[in-house]
């Protein structure tokens, strides 16, 4: 894991070599990078869980979680067109250069997570951050160190369920259960309809040896963290990522601060245990 030795302040260029657009409403696009120059990518060490910073002049920067996994030979940002910024990276084509920052802040516990079964619950855009870690598992160098690996993952509509080749090769793989559903169903649309938590409850998994990894809309979080407990989950083996709290990325701005955590910092990944002793506000 490193940073620009220079200045954390100054980014890189990267070249846009894909964009790959995720959902029907085709607001969301995964964009994947390449260093204009390759020292600058020697540098960048990252692991599943961390962010950069993504800069269009003229526009400014947003923090933005990698869904690449540093098995794979580029970087990948999976956007959801939301402000000023992302809207600018929208309207980039293949072959133009953006600047890149990072990485920063924690990264999920992989030394935890050897030798114990994975759950992962994903809602929505929640799943771009988490599958930085999945692909990271399921690499050929890593997968041996992880026991069992279920995925459940879900969406407002079958359109809005991204990454669907990497959806299809998980559920293909015999050492993945992968699970789905979605809150309405469309036409053509076969599979479950219903909300993640409910999806959670109805798998009803077993807390032994077993931690189960969240991420998406505070609500599905919210039943999410509850369904674990009632199931006997310990707070500990409870991990999420805080990544609607990213600012600049190196702790300066002061507004990625909950109590005495700086997201930007000892986040975006946390505990449930560590959640539970965040101010109330949060």
């Amino acid at each position: 894991m490193s940073e620009n030795p220079e200045t954390p302040y100054l980014p890189r260029p990267m070249r846009i070599v894909r964009i790959t657009v995720e959902s029907s409403t085709r607001d969301t696009r995964t964009f994947e990078l390449e260093w204009v120059n390759p020292e600058d990518g020697r540098a960048f060490l990252y692991l599943p869980g961390q962010f950069a910073e993504l800069s269009v002049l003229g526009s400014g920067e947003a923090p933005i979680s990698i869904t690449s996994s540093p098995t794979q030979p580029n970087l990948q940002f999976c956007i959801k067109r939301m402000g000023v910024v992302t809207t600018a990276i929208h309207y980039m084509k293949e072959g133009d250069t953006l600047g890149v920052r990072g990485p920063y802040g924690n990264t999920f516990p992989l030394d935890l997570f050897k030798g114990k079964n994975i759950l992962f619950i994903a809602g929505g855009i929640g799943l771009a951050p988490l599958r930085s870690v999945i692909n990271y598992m399921l690499d050929d160098s890593h997968r041996k160190d992880y026991k069992d690996i279920t995925v459940l993952y879900g969406a407002r509509t079958p359109g809005d369920l991204l990454f669907k080749y990497d959806l299809k090769a998980w559920g293909e793989r015999p050492d993945v259960a992968y699970l789905e559903t979605v809150d309405r169903a469309a036409a053509g649309y076969a599979g479950r309809v219903g909300f993640v938590p409910a999806l959670l409850d109805q798998t009803a998994p077993k807390p032994k040896d077993t931690v189960a990894i969240t991420c998406g809309p505070p609500i599905m979080i919210k039943y999410v963290l509850k369904s674990l407990t009632e199931l006997g989950f310990p707070p500990e083996m409870i991990i999420t990522t805080l990544e609607m709290r990213m600012k600049c990325g190196i702790g300066k701005c002061g507004r990625c601060n909950i109590g005495k955590y700086y997201v930007c910092i000892d986040g975006p990944v946390f505990s449930y245990a560590q959640l539970q002793k965040m101010p109330k506000e949060y």
